[in-house]
């Protein structure tokens, strides 16, 4: 017992001197568990660190998954229900027993980084929006008096629904009706030093307006882009404008060095007949030239120096997610384990994707052969002659 309490006191030494962050990677996944046939968390280990994933986000704070990640070395955004809000805004005590029941028992074993207060909760229900702010300074005073708020951070993931404004980037503004809940939640993020997180979708900004918007710049793909007239930065693809607009709409409220990182962003691989853009097709070329730019550990047009950092929504289908058939269908990998399509991902079982994928590739090669062995017959017909 004292050997384990000595390690305990050594691993908070060791963070004690820097503010917490929650994300030291680039690319990260959203663990959502809304599905009645997924893989166990331990299984989920496996194809993680596999694929050589470090970071992930979950929704709640289960035992089963936090308890599956000891010693994975996997870092681990847990998250405060939003229906726990109200009862945390006004009870700092109850604030304390949630993180002694579901955060402090794990460490360090389990590498929990931060602790999400709500998810989307601006821009919703105006009583659980009053009660963000108070239910953030409790989690975070709890933290304190259990010396933990230099290891795990403190935040809360918005929509777009917080913005009046994001075209072009320069334009980027929150909702003033917002700003009695967000002035104040933001005020108390830049005290502690916690990121502004967004879920940006590109593939929710295409499927609303599939006429207006080119789904080449919203997928990574080659295509003119846009000209911000004021700021005169070419965007050569949404997630980046995205990204840019809340970097403008957080400095005019005087946060210039508050960093973003995006919660969410993903593309769905299936929809019903109005969603527009929703196909396997779309979501591989997305969610692999996001891999591809986020491993670039490097910045957007207006903050250049700033690495953009992201978790992809999501790791699995999730069967019994209510809405829309592409709620359904978010998952880089299907309910057991496989790809849902080739990315360069392995899965916990083979995948026709996969295969699918490989003959594509397979055909495209051929090809390319045939054209190489042409050319050299022809220069060697030349040489000859």
């Amino acid at each position: 017992m004292a050997s384990s309490s000595f390690i305990f006191l050594w691993f908070i030494l060791l963070f004690n001197a820097s503010i917490a962050h929650a994300f030291t990677g680039t690319y990260g996944v959203n663990y959502g568990r809304v599905s009645d046939n997924i893989p166990s968390p331990e299984d989920v280990v496996k194809l993680l660190r596999t694929n050589k994933i470090k970071n992930i986000r979950i929704y709640d704070a289960d035992h089963r998954v936090l308890n599956a990640f000891k010693g994975s070395g996997i870092e681990i955004n847990v998250c405060l229900p939003n229906e726990l809000l109200k009862d945390m805004s006004v009870n700092e005590a109850l604030a304390l027993e949630w993180i002694k029941l579901n955060v402090q028992p794990f460490l360090p074993d389990t590498s929990i980084r931060g602790i999400a207060v709500g998810n989307e909760i601006l821009g919703g229900d105006i009583e659980i929006s009053e009660a963000l702010v108070p239910a953030c300074k409790n989690v975070y005073r709890a933290l304190k008096r259990l010396q933990l708020a230099d290891l795990i951070e403190v935040s809360s993931p918005h929509s777009e629904a917080v913005f009046n404004s994001t075209y072009p980037p320069s334009a980027g503004a929150f909702k003033e009706s917002l700003m009695p809940y967000l002035g104040p939640l933001l005020h108390f993020f830049n005290q502690i030093g916690s990121p502004f997180y967004i879920n940006a979708y590109p593939f929710l900004a295409y499927k609303f307006d599939p006429i207006t918007i080119n789904v080449n710049y919203a997928l990574f793909q080659p295509n003119a882009g846009i000209d911000d007239p004021k700021t005169k930065l070419h965007y050569d693809n949404m997630f980046d404008a995205m990204v840019d607009a809340s970097y403008v709409a957080l400095e005019k409220l005087g946060y210039k060095k508050m960093p973003v990182i995006v919660s969410e962003t993903g593309w769905a691989s299936k929809g019903d007949d109005n969603e527009a853009g929703a196909s396997v097709k779309n979501a591989r070329t997305y969610n692999f030239n996001l891999h591809k730019r986020l491993m670039l550990k490097k910045g957007t047009p207006y903050r250049p120096k700033m690495v953009v950092k992201g978790y992809v929504f999501a790791l699995f289908n999730e069967n019994l997610k209510p809405g829309p058939t592409s709620e359904r269908n978010f998952g880089l990998f299907n309910h057991d384990g496989s790809i849902a399509y080739d990315i360069g991902f392995k899965g916990l079982v083979p995948s026709s994707a996969s295969s699918k994928d490989s003959v594509l590739r397979g055909q495209y090669w051929s090809s390319k052969s045939l054209v190489l062995v042409a050319c050299v017959t022809i220069l060697l017909l030349f040489t000859e002659l």
